[in-house]
Parts: C-alpha cells; sequence; structure tokens
C-alpha cells in the first residue's frame, strides 16, 4: 500500500519545465552584391539588355543608369542579397560574357 501511495504522489506531483538556457537570436542572412565590371568589348546595349534579361524587376531605365555608371566610374553595383541568388546572377551575367567582379559581402 505504500508502494501505491508513493507511485501515486510522483504521478500527480506538478511537472516543472527546465528554464530556458537563453533567448533564440534571430540574425539576418548576410547580403552579397553583383557587380559588374567596364570593358573593352560589351556593348552598352548588350549590357543593358542582358541586366533586364537576368536581374527581377530590373526596368528599361535602371539597366541603361547602371550601364552608364558601369562605362563611367568602372564598375556597378547591379543587384544586392542572398548568397544563393547573387551566384545565380552572377554566372548568368558571367556567361552572357559580362565582366565581373567577384561575389563579395554587403
Amino acid at each position: 500500500m505504500a508502494l501505491l501511495a508513493a507511485t501515486y504522489a510522483m504521478a500527480s506531483a506538478p511537472t516543472v519545465a527546465p528554464e530556458k538556457s537563453g533567448q533564440v537570436v534571430r540574425k539576418t542572412y548576410p547580403n552579397y552584391k553583383v557587380i559588374v565590371l567596364n570593358d573593352d568589348f560589351n556593348t552598352f546595349q548588350h549590357v543593358a539588355e542582358c541586366l533586364m534579361k537576368h536581374i527581377p524587376q530590373m526596368t528599361s531605365d535602371r539597366a541603361w543608369a547602371l550601364t552608364q555608371q558601369v562605362h563611367d566610374e568602372g564598375q556597378a553595383i547591379v543587384w544586392v542579397g542572398p548568397q544563393e541568388q547573387a551566384e545565380l546572377y552572377h554566372q548568368q551575367l558571367s556567361r552572357e560574357g559580362l565582366t565581373m567582379a567577384p561575389i563579395e559581402a554587403a
């Protein structure tokens, strides 16, 4: 009978959850820059068309402005975002013949 009472006491004792060891801190993934470099063989037309073709939501006006920046300043950041997408856009633009800087953290 004592064993039954002890078992009942253990089963009915309140359960205490252990305290959290620390708070969960959410970190955002780092962004990466896709940079097109100036060269002597790609035309303005080709660069602008490639940007519109491969960079999401790239407008004609923005593509031409970035192309002008590449020409004037030697380079332009054409997209910033998650690494996997940056790698994809970098590869696509490179395959089109554009001169690309290595992907770098933003």
